[in-house]
């Protein structure tokens, strides 16, 4: 059978473990039940095949050579611009090079419910709705007699690792609550960072890059995930959450709204590690709150199915090949 031939253009490749190079896997082994898939970290005119009928691209800056070229080589056929939270959020809105590839592009996926109000309006009409998915892993017997957090995300300034740590150095009075931190330092400060925080908080553990099945594991094992970024496009993390029945404490931004409803209670204001100790406080202390969010959670974990994934984005890619 021959299979039409696309190419999936991801700046990240395997080595980047982060969530860019898992949606580009994931993507391509969806797409792969019905269409000839390559993935590749760059496309030009000189090294590309010129038999792809369709490009998808992630990140509207970091892929914006290959947007360009393509587009170039090949005018009449689509493309499709997968937007990041760095995308939407900062880029788009001052990079040339990233409003050139929205331009460009025939479709732009966003990877949560309020993702396209960030975009222009004139290129609203381009925007389509797919929401990331998971597996599910049943979570352990939680223990009754303490409280984890977790908060999983190389330590960076978007990921906002300072707000969890200083929230877990104003909750060292409390014995039963400890804190968990996953993600490997992209510099030498934010390792300073932790470092100082496990001195001043014993109950506070940077645990450092672990491999995604061991995080995942320790998902199901934790009694709440913080997640305090200050931009995302749809954390694949926060999915990974619903699909544990794991609760959730997160900053009140869209990418975060945008997956848990404006409706969730278990937001806090981005920045605030006051309001983010209060929160875990009463998460811990207030059982009827800790089962309103179990439940909210629960309530939208079947969003994020593979099924509904793949559905999302077969649509559009039939859609633009006619």
């Amino acid at each position: 059978m021959n299979l039409v031939p696309l190419v999936l253009v991801t700046p990240a490749l395997a080595d980047a473990n982060n969530g860019n190079w898992q949606t580009a896997q994931r993507w391509a082994r969806m797409l792969r039940r019905a269409y000839r898939v390559r993935l590749q970290a760059h496309w030009s005119a000189a090294g590309g095949r010129h038999d792809d009928a369709l490009m998808i691209a992630l990140h509207a800056r970091r892929s914006a050579d290959s947007v360009t070229a393509f587009k170039a080589a090949h005018p009449d056929r689509p493309l499709i611009l997968a937007l990041t939270g760095t995308d939407l959020y900062r880029d788009n809105a001052s990079d040339s090079r990233a409003q050139r590839s929205l331009a460009l592009a025939d479709r732009l996926i966003v990877l949560n419910d309020l993702g396209a109000q960030a975009l222009p309006p004139q290129l609203r009409h381009k925007a389509r709705v797919v929401l990331q998915s998971c597996g599910v892993r049943a979570p352990r017997l939680r223990p009754k007699q303490h409280t984890r957090m977790l908060m999983v995300g190389h330590l960076r300034a978007e990921k906002d690792p300072a707000t969890y740590q200083r929230a877990a150095v104003q909750l060292a009075h409390h014995g039963d609550l400890f804190f968990d931190h996953i993600g490997n330092a992209l510099d030498p400060a934010w390792a300073h960072a932790a470092e100082l925080c496990m001195a001043q908080q014993p109950r506070y553990r940077w645990l450092g890059g672990l491999p995604h099945g061991a995080t995942r594991d320790r998902m199901t094992r934790a009694s709440v995930l913080v997640h305090a970024s200050r931009l995302e496009g749809g954390a694949h993390v926060v999915i990974e959450a619903l699909r544990s029945g794991l609760p959730v404490l997160a900053s009140r931004i869209d990418g975060n709204v945008g997956l848990l409803g404006a409706d969730y209670a278990g937001y806090f204001p981005v920045g605030d590690a006051e309001a983010l100790a209060a929160l875990i406080e009463r998460f811990a202390d207030d059982r009827a709150f800790a089962t309103q969010l179990a439940a909210q959670c629960a309530a939208r974990a079947d969003r994020f199915t593979p099924e509904a994934e793949a559905a999302a984005l077969g649509t559009i890619v039939s859609e633009l090949l006619g």
